[in-house]
């Protein structure tokens, strides 16, 4: 037995070697890989697990960066892929399916519901190509105007357009970027913000800083004369993904949003990583009660089974006499096997009491990590909402300065798979975010079970002491 079981990892060894010799030779690393030491080859997946090439658990709690919320191999959503691939798998997009036209009513109609306002939906692959047509809808709507404002430590993607209302530069050092850049404005991230100053004071003063830019033409942004903004739009992510996974104060979006009504400037949202229950609520912009212009949405639409991204537009903004036929095209922008899971999801999603289950695992998921925070020096802070939860790491002597080579001694060590609890061993999968990427972002399948997030907060416990040995909190 001891033999044999020798024989199978001496072949494995041979054929992860036989296979990183060919990665080596042949693949970019441009498209994100090799963040670790050496890259880790993933052979199956289930639930919240994601297994090595010696059939190792790892427990993922990214879930490719929130894009399958509804677990790995979701059994539902890949019995609807497969009825798809039966029925219709393609159709080149200047024609209609079935399944486009109730996906894009179940978001409108949902959206009618929530904010009041009539709209429609429009359809592409990926989030950042979704980021894309919402800039091309959106300078249509204000007369060409190009310039935008985005926040500090927001996302929206890495293509030449996104990557300019994008606040990291080292995504357009290389490559430059058409037009010009947005105007970037501080978020609210309380934890590194002012001292003596509570969230909500916090976020107040935030707005206010924006909306002095409104206060006089010598400001560089307003004229005063003529009531116009140079300004079209402001992006928005209503918590900040790649950023760290900050949220706001309840009074931020509302207060933020005045500003922007009384100058005519529209609001984007960018539901990317956020929407479709993370949170705990279909759209995470729900919590702060505030109506957008424009959503963006992508990712976890068809549980990472087929590429979909998309946008919803109030109708003064995207009816076919102010955005016709051909505005925007991509081969595979509606695709039959994408639009198809999309909508056995929302199905799910009205169904299932997401709202509920997300609100209740996320609250013990945070009480778990609020009990860590206790236990390790390292842990500076920790926030979440719903099943957006962040753990921001820092050095142990007062645990507050970012500390990215912590985290990433965690990923590293995580991904090794010899974590030990209840006799088994496992890894962990996570994610790096943060504006000093010290941050480990928590984006766990939705579907995650209380006895997973347990073992989860156990792991994590392993990890921390691993990392920072004697660094307990005293």
């Amino acid at each position: 037995m001891l033999d044999r079981q020798a024989d199978t990892v001496s072949t494995t060894a041979t054929e992860r070697g036989r296979l990183l010799a060919l990665e080596a030779e042949y693949c970019s690393h441009g498209d994100t890989v090799h963040y670790t030491e050496e890259p880790k080859i993933f052979e199956r997946c289930e639930g919240s697990f994601i297994y090595d090439d010696e059939d190792r658990a790892f427990l993922d709690l990214q879930m490719w960066y929130s894009a399958v919320n509804f677990g790995y191999a979701n059994p539902r959503l890949n019995e609807a892929l497969r009825r798809q691939l039966d029925r219709l798998p393609q159709v080149a997009s200047q024609y209609l399916h079935r399944e486009k036209i109730e996906l894009a009513a179940e978001i409108a109609e949902g959206a009618l519901e929530r904010f009041g306002r009539k709209g429609r939906v429009h359809f592409n692959v990926g989030g950042a190509q979704a980021v894309e047509d919402s800039l091309k809808l959106v300078r249509n709507a204000c007369g060409g105007k190009s310039l935008m404002f985005a926040f500090e430590g927001g996302y929206h993607g890495r293509t030449l357009g996104a990557s300019a209302i994008t606040s990291s530069y080292r995504y357009r050092r290389r490559y430059g970027h058409f037009g010009e850049r947005a105007h970037f404005i501080p978020f609210p991230y309380h934890f590194r913000g002012p001292r003596g100053m509570t969230k909500e004071e916090y976020g107040h003063q935030c707005v206010q800083q924006f909306a002095r830019l409104f206060e006089s033409e010598y400001n560089g942004v307003w004229d005063p004369k003529t009531g116009q903004c140079e300004y079209a739009a402001f992006y928005v992510e209503p918590i900040q993904g790649t950023g760290g996974y900050v949220i706001p104060p309840a009074n931020f979006f509302p207060e933020l949003k005045e500003v922007l009504d009384r100058h005519g400037i529209l609001l984007v949202v960018d539901e990317i990583q956020m929407g479709f229950y993370r949170t705990g609520k279909l759209w995470s912009i729900e919590h702060f009660g505030v109506t957008p212009d424009v959503i963006v949405f992508g990712k976890a639409l068809t549980n990472g089974l087929n590429p979909l991204s998309g946008i919803w537009a109030r109708e003064e903004l995207i009816n076919p006499k102010v955005f016709p036929a051909g505005s925007t095209h991509s081969t595979f922008n509606a695709n039959p096997l994408g639009t198809a899971v999309a909508l056995e999801a929302m199905r799910m999603m009205r169904e299932e009491d997401f709202a509920s289950s997300v609100a209740e695992k996320g609250a013990h998921f945070l009480e778990g990590l609020k009990a860590l925070k206790e236990k390790h020096a390292i842990v500076g802070d920790v926030d979440g909402l719903g099943l957006a939860l962040r753990i921001e790491i820092c050095e142990p002597h007062d645990s507050f300065t970012p500390s990215k080579r912590l985290v990433d001694l965690m990923v590293d060590e995580a991904l090794k798979g010899d974590l030990v609890h209840g006799g088994e061993r496992f890894g962990l999968v996570l994610d790096i975010g943060g504006y000093h990427k010290n941050v480990i972002t928590l984006a766990p399948a939705l579907t995650i079970s209380k006895g997973e997030i347990d073992l989860g907060l156990a792991l994590l416990d392993q990890l921390f002491t691993r990392v920072a040995p004697g660094a307990a909190r005293g």
